[in-house]
């Protein structure tokens, strides 16, 4: 798991341990150009637009991910994600997709870890916090560490899932992180928060 974390960081450039005293905000999340996975000759004529129109039609539920403080002295990392999903029962694994910009990325990457929360019908506020960049996501969120990574685990959260990173392969503009399965637990009530055709909904009778 380490040694894929690490190659992945060196691939796009990044330092695998974080310099003295350098500021989290410094880390280059941009990749190179020559690693994206999809040729100029391969594209489809689809605009962005188009795409995202139609693929808003597919209902999802709603995630934060998040990973520990890093070594450097930064506090916790987390991003909201809906591209969220189950992958293998044998082993237990899950993966999320994040754009290959992401500036949250490099972090997790760096702690090899992170916790899935999966946010209920009345935390649409809570996933705006950790859609925004550039602000402290964690003001004013209460969570504790998950009991095995030490990710931060938030608070009401209808289940969490505690993950180690496994791999991380190439898909277009994103990322495909793959997470084998530590721990985890539900409070078995409450209804998803799902998000559909740009806004957030929950399920009707």
């Amino acid at each position: 798991m380490a040694a894929t974390v690490v190659r992945y960081l060196r691939s796009v450039g990044s330092p695998t341990s974080a310099p003295a005293q350098r500021e989290p905000e410094s880390v280059d999340a941009l990749p190179r150009p020559d690693l994206r996975a999809v040729g100029e000759d391969e594209r489809t004529p689809v605009s962005p637009a188009e795409f995202r129109a139609v693929l808003g039609n597919f209902a999802s539920g709603v995630t934060v991910i998040t990973a520990p403080p890093g070594e450097d002295g930064a506090g916790p990392a987390g991003f909201a994600c809906q591209s969220f999903a189950s992958l293998s029962l044998d082993p237990p694994l899950v993966t999320f997709m994040v754009a290959r910009t992401s500036t949250t990325w490099p972090r997790i990457a760096r702690a090899g870890v992170f916790c899935v929360n999966i946010l209920g019908a009345e935390q649409g506020g809570l996933c705006r916090s950790f859609a925004v960049s550039g602000a402290d996501k964690f003001a004013g969120v209460t969570h504790t560490p998950a009991p095995v990574t030490g990710s931060p685990q938030l608070d009401a959260v209808p289940a969490w899932i505690d993950c180690r990173i496994q791999a991380v392969h190439t898909g277009g503009d994103h990322l495909i992180v793959v997470g084998r399965v530590v721990a985890m637990g539900a409070a078995g009530e409450g209804e998803p928060l799902l998000f559909h055709k740009g806004r957030f909904g929950r399920l009707a009778d």
